[in-house]
């Protein structure tokens, strides 16, 4: 068989459709879950796989949008996609590609009459990025089972206060049904998820595409400092305890453990921090803030937060203060199906496209996925690095290229998933 070549053309022209849905005078998208450019583009994809590849459509309990091409068998079916949500002026590629990569990639086998034995499926998840109901990756979350019914019935809108059943009913799922929605791999036989990669490694080494391996880990703790407030001209600088210096050193001393790490796929930032009383001429007494690690090795966050341990007694008895520590999260890092990564391999090998593999950075719903069954993603390249932003940008070259290892991989990962369920 002669390679696959998707219509790049037609893929661009409908990012550029979907793109005008929550498209911000800055050029950036606001599309996030419950809005009402979220509807329009629900149901921008809903018509298209219903009517232009006439695909049944199915909205599950919690909202996420299926597109199925059955091909008669009772194997469990391929599935491919992401999700069509943004951040607050985020970009036009970020989870829409995804989802529009899929759809090429379906239209293109109707196109070349290409069959697989699993039947194949198209995916948009729900509410994947940060929203107003504070829960990211929601969709996914749901169908592996880390969010129940009960979850659920506690979430509101943070700003409104209204609940989460409410905005569910509107985009066509159903809380009370949410009981069922937990998936397997009967369900699923294999996810893959096409994404930019949001970081600067493609770029910098002039490289389109690349096979994921491994999802982070993310782990972040809630950290109050305690110091004491008092004026800020009449006391003396030898005399202060003063919380807010010490919560700047702690970020100090945390970004030089990080960095003694030496390994770009280990980061760790402080972004949210509180200051109390805020207020000119006093020094502060109180200061929250949250801490993250993001990396793929238990090893090196064990390391990192016993440094970061000894860094905190250390400043607090030398300043004065106190630092107390609660953790918000620890998620663990997620390895991407190897059966996956083979396919992708040999797809890229066979479009002639250059074979590397990178660990992502960021969160994702195949996170989610590879909790019940063979979960895989393929990065394409984000220029410049940016992401969540306006100036969010992949070159139609470099998306060509990723899109078509994928459509390669399918009929690879089809004959091997049946090779393997042989095998077991």
């Amino acid at each position: 068989m002669g390679r696959i070549a998707i219509n790049i053309k037609r893929l661009i022209h409908n990012l550029d459709s979907l793109g005008k849905i929550g498209c911000n005078r800055n050029g950036g998208i606001d599309r996030a879950l419950g809005s009402r450019a979220d509807y329009k583009a629900r149901q921008w994809i809903l018509d298209y796989w219903s009517n232009i590849l006439g695909l049944e459509v199915h909205i599950d309990s919690i909202g996420n949008i299926w597109g199925m091409r059955n091909s008669g068998s009772s194997l469990p079916p391929i599935v491919i996609g992401s999700h069509h949500d943004a951040v607050p002026n985020g970009g036009h590629y970020d989870g829409a590609l995804g989802v529009l990569a899929a759809t090429e990639i379906m239209q293109t086998y109707q196109e070349q009459e290409i069959l697989t034995e699993h039947p194949l499926y198209l995916v948009s998840f729900t509410g994947e990025e940060p929203n107003p109901y504070n829960v990211s990756t929601l969709g996914s979350k749901v169908l592996s089972g880390r969010l129940t019914t009960e979850d659920l019935q506690k979430l509101t809108h943070h700003d409104t206060g209204a609940p989460f059943s409410e905005c569910l009913e509107e985009i066509g799922g159903c809380l009370a049904e949410t009981k069922t929605a937990k998936l397997t791999n009967k369900d699923i036989g294999a996810f893959i998820e096409l994404h930019i990669e949001q970081g600067k490694r493609l770029y910098e080494h002039r490289d389109s595409t690349a096979i994921v391996t491994c999802i982070t880990g993310i782990y972040r703790e809630n950290i109050t400092i305690h110091g004491t407030a008092n004026h800020g001209g009449t006391t003396n600088m030898p005399d202060r305890h003063d919380a807010l210096l010490t919560a700047c050193e702690l970020n100090l001393a945390f970004e030089l453990l990080l960095l003694e790490e030496n390994d770009k796929e280990t980061v760790g930032t402080i972004g949210f921090m509180e200051v109390f009383p805020n207020a000119v001429s006093i020094i502060p007494d109180k200061v929250q803030l949250t801490l993250e690690i993001r990396t793929c090795q238990p090893e090196k966050r064990k390391r990192i937060l016993e440094k970061l341990t000894a860094a905190c007694e250390e400043i607090s008895k030398r300043r004065g203060t106190t630092i107390e520590r609660t953790l918000n999260l620890d998620q663990k890092e997620m390895p991407m199906s190897p059966l996956i990564q083979s396919a992708l391999k040999e797809a890229m090998i066979h479009q002639n496209v250059p074979v590397h593999e990178y660990v992502s950075m960021a969160g994702h719903d195949a996170a989610n996925i590879a909790r019940f069954t063979e979960s895989g993603m393929i990065f394409t390249q984000s220029v410049n690095g940016k992401s969540h932003c306006a100036d969010e940008y992949s070159k139609p070259e470099t998306i060509e290229e990723t899109v078509n290892v994928l459509a390669e991989a399918i009929p690879i990962l089809d004959k091997e998933m049946n090779a393997h369920a042989a095998v077991i």
